[in-house]
């Protein structure tokens, strides 16, 4: 159990470590939403690899991550961001704005924008993961 716990442990840490890199690349703004004077956390971006990097991890604000985690929660109107976000350079961005999209495929205008969306094969797939 201790083992366990441990490597948890060391995994919140690599995470953390990343916030620096992650705060700039963002601008300190949620990369999602882009709200800005809240608090944010690195979220690792499903599903996790070995090792942990800047590119697989995106600075999220509390109101995404909690309805990322807990879809049930989601209101539809508050992903209207990612309008804005799908068409990011970062690829960790895409990946999670299609697969909320996806989440939202009831929403007339979430379909529409993901119908519009552009991926190269490598996001592609990575959004095809999730399914």
């Amino acid at each position: 159990m201790a083992r366990g716990y441990d490597e948890h442990q060391q995994r919140k840490n690599e995470l953390n470590f990343l916030a620096k890199e992650l705060v700039r690349r963002s601008r300190a703004k949620c990369e999602l939403c882009e709200a800005d004077g809240v608090k944010l956390a690195v979220f690792e971006v499903p599903p996790e690899s070995d090792v942990v990097t800047a590119d697989q991890c995106l600075f999220l604000c509390e109101t995404c991550r909690e309805q990322i985690e807990k879809p049930k929660r989601m209101k539809a109107d508050h992903w209207r961001c990612l309008n804005n976000a799908i068409w990011s350079e970062i690829p960790a961005v895409q990946i999670m704005s299609a697969r909320m999209l996806k989440r939202l495929a009831n929403e007339h205008w979430a379909e529409e924008l993901l119908d519009q969306a552009y991926f190269d094969e490598e996001v592609e797939a990575q959004i095809a993961e999730a399914d």
